[in-house]
């Protein structure tokens, strides 16, 4: 076992959403400010509560595997045999973990035999969950499909990842937190990797009529172009618009990931993580500054090394507002980042939203682009420097990452670019 506080970094990474099923696509997709942000289709009428989405309409686990495992025709029955039972969230994270290990070299190795597996997020499966009470033709196979731990054992199936393994959630925050966890399992020296899987969090029409009677999903005018109703840092947004996606990345030893030749993709140089202490729907300024300051702070990092945020930001008229102002309250006059969402191009993918974001960030670390943000016309005010309507080249070695969530939770993570 590697020596506690080795550094911790990213060795394998995979998306899934309406914009593109793998890495390459995602990028393309990024560069070129494409939205998957659509009318809600007729087939999902029971959702009209969100009348705009970004939904993963087409997906299944056969295309995906005729996509991307022609070259393996053993892991392709593997994959199938793991996700015959399970639900939307439990298929889609067993792709996204599926392609991070195998772009992570640890297929059918040693490595995932004795790694973690942290899968991110809580009340995953609510839409199916929601069908079920309504029928009279419950499978057996309910027990475990209604639960967050079956994501656990299908990912465990096929990916072939056998050390120690759990769900956490925490909301939207809950990807970054796994990813999070997943570095500290490293740094402690009890693991040489971990697998982070975020699976598709797939509501139900119950959540879009709460989330819009609470004020913070997204109701846009129907003279409104669908990708027009995510507008994070506007003036005039509206609240966010839900997204349909998965993530998953390697988190690995750096000496372990060097002996073994394998590339790192960045580091994530650190964390941090701070509760409001309060129930309730509305973020506080100085949660957010505090976990901010806290990822700095363990990364070793000042306000003036850092050249990209992407925020939390999905467009909520009282979050975004406060997110501006801890951002102003952290880098003063002493740091300019360029500030940007990559909701409006994904919509905001609840559980899976902060580990698709941390993809995100390191595909423009690695490709040295800033993605646009479409649709900002009229900023709220910052000391900091929005992304415009246009991509731009431009470097970027350390990039913050936000997340917060409902009940008061904050958190942040820095990654660095590895020499």
């Amino acid at each position: 076992m590697p020596a506690p506080g080795s550094p911790a970094v990213i060795t394998g990474m995979a998306v899934l959403n309406p914009l593109a099923d793998d890495v390459p696509g995602f990028t393309a997709a990024l560069r070129h400010g494409r939205s998957a942000i659509t009318t809600t289709p007729e087939h999902r009428a029971g959702h009209a509560h969100a009348v705009v989405g970004a939904w993963l309409n087409d997906f299944t686990v056969t295309n995906w595997a005729r996509r991307h495992l022609t070259d393996d025709p053993e892991a392709e029955q593997r994959l199938r045999l793991a996700t015959a039972q399970c639900g939307l969230p439990a298929q889609t994270a067993a792709c996204v973990a599926v392609a991070a290990v195998r772009e992570a070299g640890w297929w059918d190795s040693p490595d995932a035999d004795r790694a973690a597996l942290v899968v991110a997020g809580n009340n995953l499966a609510l839409d199916y969950y929601a069908r079920m009470t309504n029928t009279d033709h419950l499978r057996p196979s309910h027990v475990l499909t209604h639960a967050d731990v079956d994501v656990v054992g299908v990912v465990s199936e096929a990916t072939g990842v056998r050390g120690e393994g759990y769900t956490l959630g925490g909301a939207t925050a809950s990807g970054t937190l796994a990813a999070i966890q997943g570095a500290r399992l490293v740094r402690s020296g009890l693991v040489t990797g971990c697998l982070v899987v975020a699976p598709l969090s797939d509501l139900s029409p119950l959540e879009f009529r709460a989330y819009r009677l609470s004020g913070v999903l997204a109701c846009p005018l129907s003279s409104d172009l669908p990708p027009r109703a995510c507008r994070p840092f506007d003036r005039s947004r509206l609240g966010f618009v839900y997204g349909q996606g998965a993530a998953a990345i390697v988190v690995e030893n750096a000496e372990h990931a060097t002996h073994r030749g394998a590339t790192p993709l960045a580091a994530i140089a650190g964390s941090g993580q701070h509760l409001d202490g309060r129930r309730g729907v509305t973020p506080t300024r100085e949660g957010l500054v505090s976990a901010m300051r806290g990822a700095l702070a363990e990364s070793g990092m000042d306000v003036s090394d850092v050249d990209y945020v992407n925020a939390h930001a999905a467009g909520t008229i009282v979050g975004d507002a406060v997110e501006v102002a801890a951002l102003d309250m952290v880098f003063g006059d002493k740091g300019q980042p360029l500030v940007n969402s990559t909701k409006p191009l994904t919509g905001h993918a609840m559980t899976a939203a902060g580990l698709q974001e941390i993809v995100a960030s390191i595909v423009q670390m690695r490709e040295g682009f800033c993605h646009p943000n479409p649709q900002l016309r009229d900023p709220l005010p910052t000391v900091c420097r929005y992304a415009t309507s246009e991509a731009h080249d431009m470097q970027i070695d350390v990039a913050l990452t936000n997340s917060f969530a409902f009940s008061g939770i904050n958190c942040s993570l820095v990654l660095a670019t590895c020499s």
